[in-house]
């Protein structure tokens, strides 16, 4: 058979269970139908809770403390790096990127900087930065903006959401067209619509949503009713003393004063979002079929990390709870689809997108890397390569099974623990109760012996 053609989806802060075959609450009929012939790892952590770590890892299989890019900087990922998307390129694909990397500073025109996604293993690149960046970098998209007369307003509106109340509800100012996750998918639409090379294709569909802020544009905004969202986690009690860590500090620091409602609304308009982002992914998917291509067509569908969107009363990302360090991962093939449907509940990690991909193609990487080919879990076994997952971040470590999840302080020191069988909430943090030294012991060694196995003996690029 001829190489397969590769759709590869992404989102920006999209929680695990945001889609409908996993939950209830938000209608995502494209991720289900994605899902229905192939398999969802439902229990996918992000190798870090936070943009730029979590997409370096995500390019290169190299994790945090593999590069040193523990959190959002000033970085820009070396063109010398190794990339499975180069991998891809050299193999024959042609390649192209629509949408956000954040693989390089969101500052000044992008438009500028293509010569850095070509060495990274992108052809054809139109790039556009985040939801927040977007008031400030230049692009494509945001010329667009600025020719139709709507990049003032734009701007005006995000200095008034984070001025006045940073997790602000309300419609965004621009049109449902000219909206960033709109753009981004009718560009690639029309990229696959016209593409005429004999050669197969892989096409990198990065959306900026459902990021914050809360602006899902009108139909979405209203789509769904505040009143029939799922309350918010509680935020969780420790049941001993422990040490402390990142997340007792973001609490203390950064927890918001909700109003009444809040929560609701925040992730009724998240909600919106996510379905406004599947439809477009439906879109791109008639595409492919008109062009009698779905027979022949991978897709892989993730995201960087989570919103915590009201859990545990907070919101944004950067910390271990799940609402920021789960996220989806599906997988479709043109074998899969004649009997997909799995749903597999064995943990692995995002950074495992790229080397499962890879192999889909008929190929392999030849560099050092971490993340591992996910192909022999298609089935709804656990994975030979992958008996666990890692996240970092601000030099901390989160360790998880399937049982259990740790998290241990820059001092190393645990000071989170749960039980994920009996406290899927994560309601409880055991650190530190004389009832679980034994586990604490073993979950240490076992974070140690993976960090160690994990360790780089020669330049990464």
């Amino acid at each position: 058979m001829k190489q397969p053609n590769i759709l590869f989806l992404m989102t920006d802060q999209q929680r695990w269970d945001a889609q409908s075959h996993i939950t209830s609450w938000v209608e995502t009929p494209n991720m289900d139908l994605i899902a229905s012939e192939g398999v969802s790892f439902t229990e996918c952590v992000t190798t870090t809770p936070i943009c730029i770590p979590a997409r370096v890892t995500l390019a290169t299989g190299l994790y945090p403390h593999n590069t040193h890019v523990w959190t959002n900087l000033q970085y820009t990922l070396p063109t010398t790096s190794n990339t499975w998307m180069k991998t891809l390129r050299d193999m024959g694909y042609r390649t192209s990127m629509f949408g956000k990397t954040h693989l390089h500073p969101h500052q000044g025109d992008l438009r500028d900087r293509v010569h850095l996604l070509n060495a990274w293993g992108i052809d054809d690149v139109n790039e556009i930065g985040g939801p927040r960046a977007s008031a400030s970098v230049m692009s494509h998209m945001t010329a667009m903006w600025e020719e139709k007369g709507l990049l003032q307003a734009y701007r005006d509106d995000y200095a008034e959401r984070f001025r006045v109340k940073p997790h602000m509800v309300r419609p965004s100012v621009l049109p449902l067209e000219d909206y960033a996750d709109v753009y981004v998918g009718q560009q690639a639409k029309k990229y696959l619509a016209e593409f005429d090379r004999d050669q197969p294709w892989m096409c990198w569909v990065t959306f900026g949503g459902p990021h914050e802020p809360w602006d899902a544009p009108e139909p979405y905004a209203s789509m769904y009713a505040p009143e029939q969202m799922p309350l918010p986690v509680k935020r969780y009690e420790s049941v001993a003393d422990r040490p402390t860590g990142w997340l007792d500090a973001f609490m203390e620091r950064r927890s918001p004063n909700f109003d009444p409602g809040d929560e609701a609304a925040m992730r009724a308009n998240y909600a919106g979002n996510v379905t406004l982002i599947d439809h477009q992914i439906g879109e791109i998917i008639e595409i492919i079929k008109s062009r009698g291509e779905w027979d022949n067509t991978v897709v892989a569908f993730t995201s960087d990390h989570g919103e915590m969107n009201g859990d545990h009363g907070l919101i944004y990302k950067m910390n271990f709870l799940d609402g920021a360090v789960r996220v989806p991962l599906l997988f479709r093939t043109p074998e899969t689809a004649q009997n997909g449907g799995v749903m597999n509940s064995h943990v692995v990690e995002n950074c495992d997108l790229g080397p499962t991909v890879v192999d889909l193609a008929g190929g392999e990487l030849d560099f050092s890397q971490h993340g591992v080919s996910l192909t022999d879990g298609f089935a709804g076994n656990r994975p030979t390569n992958r008996q666990d997952g890692i996240s970092e971040f601000t030099n901390e470590v989160m360790y998880a099974t399937e049982e259990w999840k740790c998290a241990f302080n820059r001092r190393g020191q645990l000071y989170l623990l749960f039980d994920r069988k009996s406290d899927p909430d994560e309601s409880m943090n055991l650190a530190g109760s004389k009832e679980h030294q034994e586990t604490e012991h073993f979950l240490r060694r076992a974070t140690i012996e993976r960090l160690a196995s994990t360790q780089l003996t020669e330049p990464w690029y």
